[in-house]
Formats: structure tokens, sequence, C-alpha cells
């Protein structure tokens, strides 16, 4: 089993931002490393079945680049906090509730964790604060969130490390604990602009500010 360094740990976090695939030579930039250094960790990724060659992209006249993505078992690589929890509760759900109820308890599942984990910031008052609190939040529990909220625009977070990825591409109800977790957390109505488990780059979430 490899024994990752940092670089290649890295790697694999470009790759995972980058749907589509990276080249060597954008590699070598993002990482700051030679090429020659970049095809090394390749080869030991590859290896470890972490990595494969993906398409071919159309250079301008000059030699296809060769572009690299992540398997599935390098998608699964990646710290996911709770998703082994999430199984157990949708197992329980499932058993008690049926599936057609799942949605709607999912729900207030996510609802009762964001109660819990707000009071643990008393001082959160504009709908701003929340939503920054709440990226800082998701990615601590593995989701590598980040708020990209526009100046004067609308309040968004993005996350490429989907918690429960191998789940909600079975099912999406999944999803459904999540926007309860991130509508009681920041007292808002969520837009699920984009979703890695239906074939996205990562998982957008646009917040609207409840009104009173």
């Amino acid at each position: 089993m490899l024994k990752m360094g940092d670089r290649q740990k890295q790697l694999l976090k470009l790759l995972r931002g980058n749907k589509a695939g990276l080249s060597v030579d954008e590699l070598s930039k993002g990482l700051e490393i030679t090429r020659n250094a970049v095809r090394q960790h390749l080869t030991s990724l590859e290896a470890e079945g972490l990595v494969e060659a993906g398409n071919m992209r159309p250079s301008g006249g000059g030699r296809p680049q060769q572009l690299y993505v992540l398997t599935e078992k390098g998608k699964e690589s990646f710290p996911r906090q709770y998703s082994w929890l999430a199984q157990l509760v949708v197992a329980s759900v499932q058993r008690e509730e049926g599936t057609e109820n799942m949605g709607k308890r999912l729900n207030d599942i996510g609802v009762g964790v964001a109660q819990q984990i707000r009071m643990q910031y008393p001082n959160l008052t504009t709908h701003k604060e929340k939503v920054e609190k709440l990226a800082e939040v998701m990615d601590q529990l593995g989701y590598n969130a980040r708020n990209v909220s526009q100046p004067g625009g609308e309040s968004m977070i993005e996350a490429d490390n989907c918690v429960f990825h191998r789940m909600a591409i079975k099912d999406t109800e999944i999803c459904h604990l999540d926007r309860g977790l991130m509508e009681t957390f920041t007292d808002s109505k969520i837009e699920h602009d984009e979703c890695m488990a239906t074939g996205g780059n990562l998982c957008r979430f646009k917040f609207t500010p409840k009104k009173d």
C-alpha cells in the first residue's frame, strides 16, 4: 500500500477539483514541481489504482495532451467524517419509515443536527456570518467546503468531497439531510445548484435568507 506524501495528496486534491482531468503541465504548474516529478507521482498513484489516464485534449495544432483523472478509489480516498454514521441513519430510517417518507425524515434529522451545532456558535447574527461558519463546519466534517459568496451577491458554498457521495449516487434522497442542516443553520432557503451525485463537478449551494 502506498504511503502518500504531501505532494501526492496535493496532486489528488487538484484532480478532485477538476473532474475533466488535468495534464502533466497543469499539474506541474499547480504543484510547482517539475514535469518529471509529476510523472513519477502519477506512476505511483496509477499503480495504487487512485489515478488513471482520461481523455486526450486537442492542443491547437500541437500534440494532444493526456489528461489524468481520479478513479472511484481515488475519490473515496479523501476523509468523509460521518458517511459511516449516515449509512446507519439511512438504514434505520428505511426500516422505520419506509422509502416513501425517507426524504422528509432525513431533512428532520438534518434540522436536529443543525440545531445542536448552532448552539456552539451563539454569537452568529448576520446571514453572512452564518454561511461563513457553516462552510467552516462542513469543511471540518470532510466536505472540502468553501464559502464563495460574491461581494454584494448571492451567498454560496461549494464542496467537492461530498461525504455521502456513494450513497447519493444510489439515492439522492440522502441530500435532504444536508438540506435540512444547511437551511436551519443559516436560516435560509437552499438551492442545490450543482450536485456531484448527478454528474456535477462539485456540489454548489445557494443561500437566500428566509423572510420573517
